[in-house]
């Protein structure tokens, strides 16, 4: 009979105990049955599943006919086959597992008591499963012992004799091979036992106490006590609290366990509110994040600290507000590595870096000796401030983190936006609008196959976001700074950036700044531009539509300009939501097939927490009074700066001073003259397929005998070259091996058969997909 390798130690037993039952060789005849007398019960926790292994094996004990154990006058009932739910049929004697009872129990038969008496007289007809040297096995002889047991290098102090029981459930499932690998001892059991995970195991634990004890048995328990008393230094009876005290200090194993929680703190949400229940130790100017930054009671006084630094800001002049605020980052720059800060509760240091990024770059000012030199200063780096001030606002989640993050922003902000603002509408009153005036002829961005999109209120900085995130989703942006018309409210730069603008023109007397149709002189509402529109031949989408590509079509999405009016400043919580959804519109709109999303918008904006400027004008001098722009009444004398209409230049508008708004109480606003309002940046999106195939062009090919070197006029990067008798087909290639292009854009390619020479074929350039990006008919061997 071949015997199959055991698996586990479980099966190793099993076979075991049918080796047991081996023939008398006298009387040439098998067992009765198999005795196997355990008199401290060791295996008792195992037997249930070794009954899988052996439908034979019957347990002595209380009576549970499905557990296939009873008393020792049921178990000579079953032997004779008089227990209907017990069949013993088969090629395999009986075994009886006997838990307490000892071989000694069995063969003093004088003392043997009467409960046990029914089976004295079966060691005689049976088998006695033991040692060797006749010794029961215990679980430690099986597992170490070389004759008749595993082998395995069991460790034998008392711990490991202990946990070894243990864990007895879970050592005899495991696979031979990994015990056999190493040394079995009280550690490796415990582990067993808690579930291999103990770092897991104990932060569950300081977590949720109760409910970790009651989810676990008195085995589990007691190896998850031993597991903390040698891998971590802890009695579990020392209680939760000083086991968050150990954790807080991040000292020696616990180290280790609290990198565990700080990978995941949201799994164990109990566990910071424990450590503000311990006494944390006295801190002082030399306790850093490095020694403290486990106590959450340190992080908040530093919080503390630094509120009260930025809220001090609002006393201060300009450039030493800077200072402070270079020095503040450095000193808690290193708390947004905590925990803590990924928790929530550290926000004004999160709040730091954007707030360091605007010192730095309202440094330098914004102005330049022409309007030029001014959109190239806030192309290049200006537009950061303004970045710096939304990223800062998303961490103003408290109203007193607000109020300090508000101080910060105001001292260093306010001055360089305003200083900016009047350099740019000096320049502007002595030269001309930088958007120009209407010029009666349609953008220079439109092309075929594109879908203009319209949105709202793009200011520069989030086209700057936006086209980070277009790129992230793998497409080729190409960004266009654009001057918007005056002035930069909704009504006149939303016509004027339409694929329709020429057929849009000023109207008199319009004090709304709402142009006409020029054809009719009708004025241009929503509903007005789009059929205006259609009637141009483009296409209008709504909601998710994506037209048909091919054509040309607007859509309008993402309305910015409305949030910034609704919610001020907390329009930096919502920002980045509203700008993924205009990406996965784009994106949308390329996958049906678009060949570019050409992203265009009508005015940027001003935002400035504690309110902007208040400049007086009397209602009384204005027949139309917004936020940054007015129209005049005949006749009416101030000393507001009057700029030209963009659709009618003989219509006056007066825009506010600086960055001052005509009414008070306002955070967000827009219509006047500033680089934030007036500045945007188109944004013109295709695919990285379109793009790929848009760049890349052959330059020198020449031959050398059948040798053909190429190159590209600029190096693509995962592109190939091949030569073919069919340029589509790839099967009609003549080379020895298709070729990528070096990063340099040049490649090699060698036709294998010289009588092709003379004969026409084509090079073709591929992408890693195999895609033709181009192509151009070659003579083998001659060159073009």
């Amino acid at each position: 009979m071949t015997i199959t390798e055991p698996a586990t130690p479980l099966q190793a037993l099993a076979q075991a105990l049918r080796r047991a039952a081996k023939f008398n060789q006298d009387v040439e005849c098998a067992p009765h049955c198999i005795l196997w007398p355990d008199k401290d019960a060791q295996w008792r926790p195992i037997i249930a599943a070794l009954q899988a292994e052996l439908p034979e094996l019957l347990a002595l004990g209380p009576l549970d006919e499905s557990r296939r154990a009873g008393p020792a006058i049921w178990l000579r009932c079953a032997m004779a086959g008089e227990i209907p739910s017990v069949p013993l049929e088969g090629t395999h004697p009986p075994i009886l597992y006997l838990p307490e009872v000892g071989r000694q129990d069995l063969r003093a038969i004088e003392n043997c008591p009467d409960w046990l008496k029914p089976l004295a007289e079966l060691q005689y007809r049976g088998q006695m499963f033991s040692q060797i040297n006749a010794k029961d096995w215990t679980v430690l002889a099986f597992l170490k012992s070389e004759q008749g047991g595993l082998g395995f290098d069991v460790a034998q102090d008392r711990e490991s004799k202990d946990s070894m029981l243990l864990a007895l459930d879970q050592v005899m499932d495991q696979p031979m091979e990994v015990l056999r690998a190493r040394r079995l001892d009280g550690a490796w059991f415990n582990t067993l036992l808690t579930g291999g995970d103990p770092v897991r195991d104990l932060l569950q634990w300081m977590d949720a106490p109760a409910a970790f004890r009651t989810a676990r048995n008195d085995n589990a328990w007691a190896a998850f006590a031993r597991v903390c008393q040698t891998q971590f230094a802890f009695r579990v009876k020392e209680g939760e609290l000083a086991g968050a005290a150990k954790l807080a200090a991040r000292t020696g194993p616990w180290a280790l366990v609290w990198q565990r929680f700080a990978e995941a703190p949201a799994r164990y949400p109990n566990i910071p509110t424990l450590i503000r229940r311990c006494s944390p130790p006295a801190f002082d100017m030399l306790t850093d994040a490095a020694t403290a930054g486990g106590w959450p009671q340190w992080n908040e006084s530093r919080e503390s600290e630094l509120r009260a630094s930025l809220l001090a800001l609002a006393q201060k002049a300009p450039h030493d507000a800077r200072t402070v605020l270079a020095r503040l980052e450095r000193d808690h720059r290193d708390r947004r590595e905590l925990v803590w800060a990924t928790l929530g509760e550290a926000s004004l240091a999160q709040a730091m870096a954007p707030l360091a990024q605007l010192a730095e770059v309202t440094a330098q000012p914004a102005a330049a000796s022409t309007v030029e030199d001014m959109q190239t200063l806030y192309a290049s780096a200006g537009w950061r401030a303004d970045d710096a001030v939304m990223r800062a606002l998303e961490h103003a989640t408290s109203s007193e983190d607000h109020e300090a993050i508000t101080a910060a922003i105001r001292s260093v902000y306010l001055p360089w936006a305003e200083e900016a603002a009047r350099h740019l509408q000096s320049l502007v009153s002595a030269t001309r609008s930088p958007g120009g005036v209407r010029e009666g002829k349609p953008p220079g961005y439109i092309a075929t196959d594109q879908c203009v999109m319209f949105v709202d209120g793009l200011r520069f900085d989030l086209s700057r976001r936006l086209s980070e995130r277009l790129a992230g989703l793998g497409l080729e942006v190409a960004e266009h700074p654009t001057w918007v018309a005056l002035p930069s409210v909704t009504a006149t730069g939303k016509p004027a950036v339409s694929p329709v603008a020429d057929k849009v023109e000023g109207q008199p007397g319009a004090d709304d700044f709402v142009p006409g149709i020029a054809a009719t002189g009708a004025t241009l509402g929503t509903q007005q531009l789009r059929r205006v529109l259609t009637e141009a031949g483009w296409q209008v989408l709504t909601g998710n539509d994506v037209g048909t590509p091919g054509g040309q079509a607007w859509c309008e999405f993402g309305d910015i300009d409305q949030e910034g009016h609704a919610r001020g400043w907390k329009l930096a919580l919502h920002v980045q939501s509203m700008l993924d959804e205009i990406a996965e519109r784009v994106a949308g709109l390329l996958e049906a097939g678009w060949g570019q999303v050409r992203i265009v918008t009508d005015h940027g904006w001003l935002l400035m927490p504690g309110n902007l400027p208040k400049i007086e004008l009397p209602r009384a001098l204005a027949t139309t009074k917004w936020g940054r722009c007015a129209v005049l009444k005949d006749g009416a004398h101030s000393d507001e700066t009057l700029y030209p209409w963009y659709w009618d230049p003989t219509q006056n508008v007066a825009l506010a001073d600086g960055i001052a708004c005509y009414r008070h109480g306002e955070e967000y606003a827009h219509g006047g003259l500033s680089l934030q309002e007036c500045l945007t940046l188109q944004l013109a999106v295709i695919s990285k397929e379109k793009a790929s195939q848009g760049q890349v062009r052959l330059g020198d090919v020449g031959w050398k005998g059948l040798r053909l070197s190429v190159s590209l006029e600029t190096p693509v990067a995962e592109v190939s070259a091949d030569v073919r008798r069919e340029a589509g087909d790839p099967g009609s290639s003549i080379v020895v091996a298709r070729k990528k292009f070096s990063a340099h854009g040049t490649c090699s390619l060698i036709v294998e058969n010289e009588d092709l020479e003379g004969k026409t074929a084509w090079l073709v350039v591929l992408d890693a997909e195999g895609v033709l990006l181009a192509q151009e008919q070659v003579t083998i061997g001659v060159d073009r």
